[in-house]
């Protein structure tokens, strides 16, 4: 299997290995600069005209500066909480983790994130323009790269976007589908990305999976690694380590430019936009039947203001996919939630049938008819 992958493996490898910051650092230290593209003047008078290769890093430069200034604007706390995406710095090297759930007193269970969604595999999520605002080196969660996480002023975290409950669900049962190691209907195909259902019930954009001498499988050796190292160095009492000061005069451009012209290995308008991809009538995976399970949004999801029959709200301890199985014997499609009180709206074939059923379901904290939309 020979496909060529951006960034290359060893460009990522080599970050590894240097303790390299990724670009959100800069951010993260607060830095702003104003700087003149190259090829203008900062003077009031006429500029010249910017050179080609600055005209080709314009857009995504600007939809990275829009990102990143949407999570600023946010201005997240500090709390921990399930489905928050945080910035940990490990070695020297900003790191993201999406919170999953806290295991008991200060130990979280997560996921490693990444920005390299030209490696995704099947259990990798992309997060979607309905989750921002979230940093965009952090918009590829891999859900089969679990670590343990404490809070300690080491790790440096700052909280850089919150998935939804709905979300955190699906990713849940992608984490579940890869620990299940249950096979999948689709053909290895590095650097191809689509959506699919998980569950039949929730819609995820993820890679594909992994296949003979697949060069996906050393990319995830390397976050694996990591993952590993940043649980131990977070269990470990007293590892501490001094963390290497960021640059003043770098500020956001210089870490950018560093990206996209240093190198020469970036592709900006894939690599920044393809966290926000919409798939219009092309299949990213080839032809494929209806009965497939990967699925193309070209619009917001129909089920998204559908009308629903019923609203359910699990116990805390209702386990993905103990839920999924339920959903699935009384033919309930999810079409909305969990709103503020936690509940979930459902249409099913047989309101009467499927209400009785999670009535007596020991996975229900409650159940009732959906109320009437104005």
């Amino acid at each position: 299997m020979n496909t060529e992958l951006w960034p290359p493996l060893s460009v990522i490898r080599s970050a590894f290995q240097a303790g390299g910051a990724a670009p959100a650092a800069a951010d993260a230290a607060g830095q702003e600069s104003v700087v003149a593209m190259p090829g203008t003047s900062s003077a009031s008078g006429a500029a010249a005209e910017p050179p080609r290769a600055v005209l080709d890093l314009l857009l995504p430069l600007t939809e990275l500066a829009r990102r990143r200034e949407a999570v600023a604007q946010r201005a997240f706390t500090a709390r921990w909480a399930p489905g928050r995406l945080v910035s940990v710095v490990h070695e020297g090297r900003l790191l993201g983790v999406l919170l999953d759930r806290c295991i008991h007193d200060d130990l979280w269970q997560g996921w490693m994130a990444a920005g390299e969604a030209d490696w995704a595999s099947a259990h990798d999520v992309l997060l979607e323009p309905d989750d921002e605002p979230f940093e965009p080196a952090f918009g590829l969660i891999q859900a089969w790269n679990v670590l343990t996480l404490e809070p300690s002023p080491q790790l440096c975290a700052r909280v850089l976007g919150e998935v939804s409950a709905t979300r955190l669900a699906a990713i849940r049962a992608v984490h579940d589908e890869w620990s299940a190691q249950a096979p999948l209907a689709i053909a290895p195909e590095p650097g191809h990305i689509a959506l699919r259902t998980v569950g039949d019930v929730f819609s995820v954009l993820c890679g594909t999976p992994l296949g003979a001498q697949d060069p996906r499988a050393d990319y995830q050796a390397l976050y694996r690694d990591a993952a590993s190292q940043l649980s131990s160095a977070s269990a470990a009492a007293g590892t501490a380590r001094a963390i290497p000061q960021l640059k003043p005069a770098d500020g956001w451009w210089g870490s950018i430019s560093r990206w996209f012209t240093a190198d020469g290995w970036m592709r900006p308008a894939f690599a920044v936009l393809a966290l926000v991809l919409v798939v219009e009538n092309v299949s990213l995976f080839g032809q494929r039947t209806e009965e497939d399970d990967v699925r193309f949004r070209s619009a917001p999801p129909a089920t998204a203001a559908a009308p629903a029959d019923l609203v359910v709200r699990w116990k805390p301890e209702a386990r993905v996919e103990d839920t999924n199985r339920l959903l699935q014997s009384i033919s309930a499609e999810v079409v909305g939630g969990p709103g503020a009180d936690g509940r979930w709206r459902l249409r099913v074939a047989d309101p009467v049938q499927g209400l009785a059923a999670l009535a007596a379901s020991p996975l229900v904290a409650s159940a009732g008819p959906a109320p009437e939309r104005p």
